[in-house]
């Protein structure tokens, strides 16, 4: 994984960045869709404060615009492999990239699992309870301030996408910081001769 190849090396690490591009986009359009339609009922200040979902939200849409500037950066290294700041603002990004890409799958996972657990009785905060426990799955009525017909299932339909695309963003940024290793020559990938190469 440590091997660079000066010839086809440039163009796979710009198929890398045009692909973080796009998962990026993707992830902050599904991140910002989440927060807009479910999200914004749950976490206002007057009502009961999911923080868990709000948390996961905030850092998957930063985790999008984060491989958005990843991928960019992957694509100007790869037109430019000598420069110095370039290699080390990759190495930087990447890096970053890979751990709050990680972090976001995580959280997103977390918050999937204690939504199906309780059966999305954090989505309903903001409902008046009655003397019967209000989960988003159960057909009794509720007076909520929005409309609870399918804010389990909307959730879950989005959040689980932006949960494979935040591992897929992580991959491919730890890749990328492979490469960066490889470019400078550092250790574990400093055995790749690419500075003599190139």
């Amino acid at each position: 994984m440590c091997g660079f190849d000066k010839d086809k090396g440039p163009g796979r690490l710009m198929k890398k960045g045009l692909i973080l591009i796009l998962v990026g986009h993707i992830n902050f359009i599904l991140g910002a869709i989440v927060h807009g339609s479910v999200l914004r009922h749950i976490s206002k200040p007057s009502q009961h404060i999911s923080t868990n979902y709000t948390v996961a939200n905030i850092i998957s849409v930063t985790s999008g615009l984060l491989s958005i500037a990843a991928g960019i950066t992957a694509i100007v290294v790869s037109r430019n492999l000598h420069g110095f700041k370039l290699q080390i603002s990759l190495l930087i990004a990447s890096f970053l990239n890979a751990l709050l890409s990680a972090a976001c799958s995580a959280g997103l996972l977390m918050a999937i699992s204690i939504t199906i657990a309780h059966n999305g009785t954090g989505l309903m905060f903001g409902c008046n309870d009655t003397v019967v426990p209000i989960n988003a799955r159960s057909p009794v009525s509720s007076q909520c301030p929005f409309d609870t017909t399918r804010i389990y299932d909307t959730t879950l339909a989005l959040w689980i996408p932006c949960a494979v695309l935040s591992a897929a963003e992580a991959g491919l940024s730890v890749w990328c910081f492979i490469v960066g290793l490889a470019l400078r020559g550092l250790a574990p990938c400093g055995n790749s001769y690419i500075k003599e190469q190139l």
